[in-house]
């Protein structure tokens, strides 16, 4: 043992154990200090950061002051829900007394769930693009920030269900909930900081390329505006594979991967068949690169087949005290690309396509973006805006703090090793708190948690610090 130290003392049974028996009586406070949300006070500094209420109050200026409240602060209101959890708008009837939602929202009394839907059917074309406009600014502030150099924007569409008769829903490709009528919006999103770009807003019952050239045009048209220096790329998958989209992405000077659909060109089968030599990537994947186009194509592109090894699942039940011989088989697909790197590279990039999946089911599950709010179209999309705003402030708020740690790598992941809305409102958020005044200093008093601490130090100073926004929204945000 070393000098100096004392011998570490072993705790009795009886110095930790102790029956409880008796149940607290129950006392519900009215003097507006208790609160359940302590975590807010780091939402109320970003949004100062970030100068949000003036963006929302930009957005929905045309609609004039017809609520006592005003459609920016009902909009910064289901922001704020979002971030807590809350997924209806009758949820927000459990927290409608909490003291720091309403510092957050800005107001002394919250408004009725009856306030909030008649002020949502007010909702316009010019409210919900104005939304779709300050989403992507936000976005585009972050990455000219970091000065990228190479911007990933991945193109897929995710179905939204509901049970109702929403107007603008439809009948349509549904795999979880066949016959549901649903939403088919076509996401864009950012690999590098896995935050949500922009979104365009469909019925259920189109293709995934219905709408799918303009859209990608007018978001890469954005980002090489603001980047002109970035080079961009995309990965699409087989639906998009069509002469138009493919062109319009190489004039750009867009690098691209693009599933190619077997269905519609029997000539790749004959391809695929009469390919005797395949490269090697790995134990499971092989490649071959041959030159081929459709029939009626200008262009020609990079053609690579890939070959999966696979061990079909046996029809009979399994012994396992006995060995049973199986064929190998595999499953080949077909990649179009114009980069001019290798083919592992390539491949390897189109492989991490996966990574908006994984997005969507964070989103739905902790941002509401799976959630049709009501039967007004409108309504339902700066909600479903929300709820992609909500996710991407919590990446915003990691950014903001945490260092970049994996540089660029083929499968493009995030820079950042993110934590899920979940888990910071588990960690941050959901913490109570009381406000109080010694001797007239406003201060909110947490457990004494030495994790906790930790965290809302680190991310207060880093917000209220931080470089990105400059000295001006600095002291905006130290005012809150």
């Amino acid at each position: 043992m070393e000098a100096g130290k004392r011998p570490a003392v072993k705790s009795s049974r009886a110095n930790i154990h102790r029956r409880y028996h008796k149940v607290p009586a129950l006392r519900f406070a009215e003097d507006g200090r208790l609160t359940a949300y302590a975590g807010l006070v780091l939402v109320q500094v970003l949004i100062a950061a970030l100068g949000l209420k003036k963006r929302l109050r930009r957005c929905f200026s045309h609609l004039g002051k017809d609520s006592i409240y005003g459609m920016g602060k009902m909009v910064l209101l289901l922001l704020v829900a979002i971030l807590l959890g809350c997924r209806r708008l009758r949820d927000l009837d459990y927290c409608r007394e909490d003291p720091l939602l309403k510092r957050v929202v800005g107001v002394k009394r919250l408004p009725d769930v009856a306030t909030i839907s008649r002020a949502l059917t007010k909702m316009d074309e010019r409210g919900v693009e104005g939304m779709r406009s300050e989403v992507r600014g936000l976005v585009l502030e972050r990455l000219e920030g970091e000065a990228q150099s190479r911007v990933t924007v991945d193109f897929d569409g995710s179905v939204q269900t509901t049970r109702g008769h929403a107007e603008g829903t439809a009948v349509g490709y549904n795999p979880l909930k066949k016959g549901a009528r649903s939403y088919y919006p076509l996401f864009c999103t950012v690999a590098q900081t896995e935050q949500f770009f922009d979104v365009l807003f469909r019925s259920g019952n189109v293709h995934d390329s219905n709408g799918a050239s303009g859209f990608m045009s007018a978001c890469l048209s954005e980002l090489h505006e603001r980047l002109p220096r970035a080079q961009l790329e995309t990965r699409v998958d087989s639906a998009f594979f069509n002469e138009r989209v493919l062109a319009t992405l190489h004039e750009r000077g867009v690098e691209f991967s693009c599933s190619v659909p077997f269905e519609r060109f029997p000539a790749l089968k004959a391809l695929v068949k009469e390919q005797q030599q395949w490269c090697a990537l790995d134990e499971r994947y092989s490649y071959a690169e041959v030159s081929w186009k459709p029939r009626r194509w200008d262009m020609k592109y990079r053609i690579l087949l890939v070959r999966q090894r696979k061990k079909p699942r046996s029809p009979r039940p399994i012994q396992l005290d006995l060995f049973v011989p199986f064929d190998e088989m595999y499953e080949y697909t077909v990649v179009a690309t114009n980069k001019k790197v290798s083919p592992r590279a390539v491949l390897g990039f189109h492989h991490g396509r996966g990574s908006q999946e994984k997005l969507f089911g964070e989103a739905k599950q902790h941002a509401a973006l799976d959630v049709i709010l009501g039967r007004r179209q409108k309504a339902n999309q700066l909600f479903s805006l929300c709820g992609m705003l909500a996710h991407n402030l919590s990446r915003e708020m990691q950014m903001m703090r945490l260092p970049k740690e994996r540089p660029t790598q083929r499968k493009r992941p995030a820079h950042w090793r993110f934590h899920s809305l979940g888990t910071l409102r588990q960690r941050l958020f959901h913490r109570a708190g009381r406000l109080l005044r010694p001797q007239g200093h406003l201060t909110l008093e947490l457990n004494a948690n030495s994790d906790v601490r930790s965290e809302f130090e680190g991310y207060l100073d880093a917000m209220l610090h931080g470089a990105r926004f400059g000295a001006a929204s600095d002291s905006s945000a130290a005012q809150a």
